[in-house]
C-alpha cells in the first residue's frame, strides 16, 4: 500500500450553492449565488480576458483566485476565520472557472498551500 501525504487545503468546485455543506468556507466569484448557513465567503472579480495567459506579468500581478486564497489562508492563520480543512468554489461563468483552475495550476504559492481534491 502506498501512502501520501498531502497537507495542502482541498478546493473543491461545485455546480451549485446548495451542494455546499454546513458551515462552509466558500470561494465565489463575483455574482455567484452564496449557499446559507456559510462560515465565511471569499469573493473574487471575474478576471477580464486579455490575448495573455492570467497571470501574465505585463496584464496583471495574480490572479485574483489566488489572491482570495491567500485572504482566506491568512484569515485561518490569524483565528479570523474559523479553521476549515476544505474550501468550496462557486462560479457562474466559465471564465470564474477557468480562474480557479489556473490558480491552482499556476500561482507557485496558490499551489504550495491549496490542491483539487
Amino acid at each position: 500500500m502506498t501512502w501520501s501525504l498531502d497537507a495542502r487545503t482541498p478546493v473543491r468546485l461545485l455546480e451549485s450553492a446548495t451542494e455546499a455543506p454546513p458551515g462552509a468556507v466558500v470561494l465565489a466569484e463575483d455574482g455567484a449565488p452564496l449557499p446559507a448557513g456559510h462560515a465565511r465567503v471569499e469573493r473574487y472579480a471575474t478576471p477580464v480576458e486579455t490575448p495573455h495567459p492570467i497571470g501574465c506579468a505585463c496584464c496583471q500581478p495574480r490572479n485574483p483566485v489566488s489572491i482570495a486564497l491567500d485572504r482566506l489562508f491568512l484569515a485561518r492563520m490569524r483565528g479570523d476565520a474559523p479553521w476549515f480543512k476544505e474550501v468550496v468554489a462557486l462560479a457562474h461563468s466559465e471564465t470564474g472557472r477557468a480562474a480557479i483552475a489556473a490558480a491552482l495550476e499556476g500561482d507557485s504559492v496558490t499551489a504550495a498551500r491549496f490542491r483539487r481534491p
